[in-house]
């Protein structure tokens, strides 16, 4: 038997609803089957999804690395424009796009059967595709610096927040494929993988920055991150989903928004991590001015944004695997708590730093903070509800993330004008509040 999708008609849609449908696949009826038939599909899937999305992990961090929001976009735009705010906006899209369009994104992906068509259909022209738009900024950086910056910064918005609208979707499939009790282990696994990877790419990207002349340099890097983001895109789409179909009501969006202040309200507990998660990306606020801090204060060459890349995803290497294998075994909220930690460490030697060595382990701390993230800020969401309402709870923990990623930034670039020990001071604070609030606070 067969449940076939709540969807409008094909002469009820217009033709962009219409594309939209057949790219999310609304018309292909689910299989109606058993909690134990679907659970068996996904035990018999495991080692091939968990090969192909480790693939998509080995090639999607190297091309991060080349195209990084904390060090080498930085440096880019630092050569366009002298205004820190523009660092500050690069800012803002680097901790709010991925963040805040989740909750957004929930309601509608509550309802998918099928979670897949999200990151790989979509994604490709909302996340990988504009990608080549930074790239090709490169071509005016000498002629037209402004029309090159406004390309970069526009290039880098839409695939933030591509990215952004795709990952619940992506998040929900992660769940379908992978078991409760696997997760960290494949998370941590991919990421160790992954950013292990990115470090050869921070490596590679440091050497072009020194053996090329600006632009040509940069050029070399966005193009290297274009083409490595398209082939993680590849692996990502053979991954096999579980399909089942959706059990959840059809709510309109307005009802579906009204609804989650009483959510909110009845979980206590999810409401104190909300908190210090919040606390934890307003602690980020000065993520994106270590390079330039570094290089105003001690002119250090632009290959050294490559060296601090790669020492960066060391750490995060490291973080990655560590924090994947712990979770399994303590705990989401202690890998967190570790990473809160880390953060506050970061920003008080950068604060504290007497010369441009510090910041090796200033950045190597800030990669162990974003494992943490990036492991355990994801996965422990995950744990807080029942399957059906995971989207929801996973869209209202990252949109809340997203909206103190918007405004810490610009916090940020107003404390940098006051002068980068103050930012770096204030960031540590905050850091190390969220750490406090997680241990004492959230259970």
């Amino acid at each position: 038997m067969t449940t076939p999708q709540t969807v409008p008609t094909p002469g009820a849609r217009g033709p962009l609803r219409s594309a939209l449908a057949r790219l999310l696949q609304l018309d292909k009826p689910a299989p109606d089957r058993s909690e134990a038939e679907i659970r068996a599909e996904r035990d018999r899937n495991y080692r091939w999804n968990f090969a192909v999305n480790l693939l998509d992990g080995l090639f999607f961090w190297p091309s991060v690395a080349f195209i990084s929001a904390t060090t080498i976009l930085p440096l880019y735009i630092s050569k366009l424009t002298p205004s820190p705010l523009a660092v500050g906006l690069l800012a803002m899209i680097a901790q709010s796009g991925w963040f805040l369009p989740q909750l957004f994104t929930a309601n509608a992906v509550e309802r998918l059967a099928r979670k897949k068509p999200v990151p790989v259909n979509l994604g490709l022209f909302l996340e990988r595709l504009p990608m080549f738009l930074i790239l090709f900024s490169t071509l005016f950086a000498v002629s037209a610096p402004m029309l090159a910056l406004v390309m970069a910064l526009a290039g880098y918005a839409w695939h933030s927040f591509g990215a952004g609208i795709v990952a619940t979707g992506w998040q929900d499939l992660l769940a379908r494929m992978f078991p409760v009790e696997r997760r960290g282990r494949f998370f941590g696994t991919t990421m160790f993988v992954g950013a292990g990877a990115g470090a050869l790419g921070a490596a590679a990207s440091a050497w072009l920055l020194r053996e090329f002349a600006f632009p040509l340099s940069f050029f070399y890097c966005f193009l290297i991150a274009s083409m490595l983001t398209m082939i993680s895109w590849s692996f990502l789409a053979l991954a096999r989903e579980p399909v089942e179909p959706s059990r959840t009501e059809r709510m309109d969006t307005r009802a579906y928004m009204a609804s989650l202040p009483e959510l909110l309200r009845r979980d206590q507990n999810f409401r104190r991590f909300l908190i210090a998660r919040v606390l934890m990306a307003l602690g980020g606020m000065g993520i994106g001015f270590l390079t330039v801090a570094a290089v105003q204060r001690w002119s250090i060459p632009d290959s050294m944004a490559g060296i601090y890349t790669f020492v960066y995803l060391a750490g995060q290497t490291a973080g990655n695997l560590s924090f994947g294998l712990l979770a399994d075994r303590k705990g989401h909220k202690l890998a967190l708590e570790i990473g809160a930690t880390a953060g506050a460490l970061a920003f008080l030697l950068a604060w504290l730093a007497m010369e441009a060595a510090w910041f090796y382990a200033v950045f190597a701390l800030a990669g162990i903070a974003s494992a943490a993230v990036l492991v355990s800020g994801i996965l422990v969401v995950m744990e807080f509800s029942a399957p059906e309402k995971r989207p929801t709870y996973v869209g209202i923990a990252n949109t809340g993330a997203g909206l103190a990623g918007i405004v810490a930034p610009l916090i940020g670039a107003v404390l940098a004008s006051v002068g980068y020990n103050l930012l770096f001071a204030v960031s540590a604070a905050f850091s190390l509040l969220a750490a406090v609030l997680l241990h004492w606070w959230v259970k």
